[in-house]
C-alpha cells in the first residue's frame, strides 16, 4: 500500500498542478486529445473521478447523482476547488486499511487496491489529456510512471473492450514508462499541444 499511496499522490499533486496551469476560464470548447470530447467536458469527467469519484471510492459510498451533471469548470476557482477535493480525496487513502477488502462499483466488486490504481491511472492519462489540450505537459517520476505502466499493461484489453481506451499506438523508440503507458491507453506521447 506505501508505494501505491506514494504514487496516487504524487499523481494527484501533478493533477492539481496542471490544472492551476490549465487557467480560469478554461477554452470550454478546445479540442483534447479525447476524440469527440472538448475541454470541459475532459475537464469535468477528470474532476468527477479523479477527486470526487477517488474520495467516495475509499469511504465505499456512492457518487451523488447531482455530481455527474455539475460543471465543475463553472467556478471562478475550478483550480482550487478540485485541488482541494483531491487532497481529501487522497486523505480518504491514508489507511491502510482502506486498502484491505472489496470496494462495490455499483457494477460488481474489485478489490480496494485495483480500484486505487485504476483511479490513479485516471488522474495520469487524463491529466495528460488536459495537459496536452492546454498546452502543458503532465510529469511523473520514474516510480510513479513504471505504476501507471503497470496497471495500464494488466487491464488495457478490458479498457478497451469498454471503449476506455483507443486502438495502441506505437511508443516511440526508447520511451519511457509513462510514454509507454500514453501509447498502450491509445494516446500519442509524442503529440503536440492542439
Amino acid at each position: 500500500m506505501r508505494n501505491a499511496y506514494a504514487h496516487m499522490t504524487e499523481c494527484a499533486a501533478e493533477c492539481a498542478r496542471v490544472a492551476r496551469a490549465a487557467g480560469t476560464p478554461l477554452a470550454p470548447s478546445a479540442p483534447t486529445p479525447c476524440g469527440d470530447w472538448d475541454l470541459r467536458q475532459l475537464v469535468n469527467h477528470w474532476v468527477l473521478y479523479t477527486a470526487y469519484g477517488l474520495e467516495h471510492r475509499a469511504l465505499r459510498t456512492p457518487i451523488p447523482d447531482e455530481l455527474t451533471a455539475r460543471d465543475f469548470t463553472a467556478g471562478p476557482d475550478w483550480a482550487g476547488s478540485y485541488a482541494r477535493r483531491l487532497d481529501r480525496a487522497v486523505a480518504a487513502w491514508s489507511d491502510p486499511a482502506v486498502w484491505e477488502g472489496d470496494i462495490d462499483t455499483g457494477h460488481g466488486s474489485s478489490p480496494a487496491r485495483e480500484i486505487a490504481g485504476m483511479l490513479t491511472v485516471e488522474a495520469a492519462l487524463h491529466g495528460w489529456d488536459v495537459a496536452t489540450a492546454t498546452g502543458g505537459e503532465f510529469r511523473l517520476s520514474d516510480p510513479a510512471a513504471a505504476y501507471v505502466l503497470e496497471i495500464v499493461e494488466a487491464s488495457a484489453a478490458l479498457y478497451r473492450k469498454y471503449e476506455g481506451f483507443a486502438a495502441e499506438v506505437p511508443p516511440p523508440p526508447g520511451g519511457s514508462a509513462f510514454g509507454r503507458a500514453l501509447a498502450l491507453s491509445g494516446r500519442d506521447p509524442r503529440r503536440a499541444a492542439v
